[in-house]
């Protein structure tokens, strides 16, 4: 994480508002969280403000967001962080900024789906809604999206690191699960809208089911396979084979293998998230963890099925 220099505060955000947006400059205000890229600032009932911190490429994701997540909103069925202003690097802050809808719910990885039946209906609506043909204009992935082979590397590395740190006791297991996933034929069809980042901090729960998605920072056109992994991540046991008859359409066999390598590589990611929150390092979430295990679990499972 490279955290920027400037230090916000709430008194420099109501300056910023101030200057820009002085309609909203005297609403309620306070530190709703730190995510990887952004902070998020409650703003009164109903909005948010979202402030590059903690990464370069914020500035980047937050202007993706703002030309194209409102055309997308509209369609799906659980709410999400749709922008309504954008502010303009000045003087006193020399980033973008937005101004969203607050979308309430408790993030998944501290308070997990429980409820398999609704869980799996309502990620199967939402990717559904989602996944529609994109524009060409429509952007690429940053790092996913492509050909899961083009990955060896990475997913060596982060399954070698996991397996030295004590994470995963049968690391030849998951590796079956990538190896098949990497030899899958690969997506032929047109490149549809994907969220592109659904791992247990990004999407939100009530009453032990789904409620909301954020964060479409990663948003791109590309392989349904790479959202339809987050079905491992992010359900309980005995949801999976639910989500996939709820989804439309219903994901072919070769998806199907694709997506388990997807969320693979998503499960390792968070691993070390994990360990790394578990053991007090920079950038760690120790809420990360479980899940990750868990997917981990189903996917070397689901191999053999």
């Amino acid at each position: 994480m490279t955290v920027t220099g400037v230090d916000i505060t709430e008194d420099l955000i109501r300056d910023l508002l101030r200057e820009q947006h002085p309609d909203l400059a005297d609403r309620p205000l306070k530190l709703g969280a730190l995510g990887w890229d952004n902070q998020v600032w409650r703003l009164g009932d109903d909005l948010a403000v979202r402030l590059p911190w903690a990464t370069q490429s914020a500035d980047a994701l937050l202007r993706k967001e703002h030309t194209w997540l409102p055309l997308l909103a509209p369609r799906l069925p659980l709410q999400v962080p749709v922008p309504q202003r954008l502010g303009e690097p000045s003087e006193r802050f020399p980033r973008p900024w937005l101004v969203t809808t607050w979308v309430p719910g408790e993030p998944a990885d501290r308070a997990p789906a429980t409820r398999p039946a609704e869980a799996a209906a309502a990620l199967a609506a939402f990717l559904t809604a989602l996944h529609r043909p994109a524009p060409d204009g429509a952007p690429t992935g940053r790092d996913r999206g492509g050909p899961l082979a083009d990955t060896a590397e990475h997913f060596a590395q982060a399954l070698a690191s996991a397996t030295e740190s004590g994470l995963i006791r049968d690391p030849d297991a998951v590796r079956a699960v990538w190896e098949d996933a990497a030899a899958a034929p690969e997506w032929a069809g047109p490149r549809l809208w994907l969220h592109g980042d659904l791992h247990p901090a990004n999407v939100l729960t009530r009453n032990g089911t789904f409620c909301g998605v954020i964060d479409f920072g990663d948003l791109f056109a590309g392989d349904p396979a790479c959202d339809l992994a987050a079905a491992w991540i992010l359900l309980p046991d005995g949801a999976v084979d639910r989500f996939h008859e709820a989804c439309r359409p219903s994901p072919d066999t070769a998806t199907l293998r694709r997506a388990r390598g997807w969320a693979v590589l998503r499960a390792l990611a968070c691993l070390h998230i994990g360990d790394a929150g578990v053991h007090g390092r920079p950038g760690g979430k120790p809420t990360w963890g479980p899940p990750a295990h868990a997917a981990l679990r189903r996917l070397t499972a689901s191999l053999h099925q």
